[in-house]
């Protein structure tokens, strides 16, 4: 066999697989504790907006100063923001404190429409 012609054929599978992989792209979208409702409101639409597209989304929620003593209230807010957002999204990983930050990965329940 001809070198140049493998060579081809190697290239045209890599391009063939390359056309059916799909990128993932995640979003991210930050909170606060003490976030007021207009602006958890329109957080929790850009997250739905997201989520309807097809991204993944990575809610954190971070703490500063004497917030770390009212974890509580912290933990209220992603459940709330989890809760709304479960008509459109799925909790792909469940909230986990990490240091100063709760952090938790939603995803789409269903493929967007192209």
């Amino acid at each position: 066999m001809d070198f140049g012609k493998y060579r081809f054929e190697q290239d045209k599978k890599i391009k063939e697989s390359k056309k059916k992989q799909t990128i993932v792209t995640i979003k991210e979208m930050r909170l606060r504790p003490k976030i007021e409702e207009h602006d958890f409101q329109t957080k929790l639409r850009q997250t739905m907006g997201f989520l309807k597209k097809g991204y993944k989304v990575k809610v954190t929620l971070r703490f500063r100063g004497r917030e770390m003593a009212h974890t509580d209230i912290g933990r209220e807010v992603i459940d709330r923001m989890i809760t709304d957002v479960s008509e459109v999204g799925v909790v792909e990983t469940k909230p986990k404190f990490e240091g100063r930050v709760i952090v938790t990965m939603l995803s789409p329940k269903t493929k967007p429409k192209k």
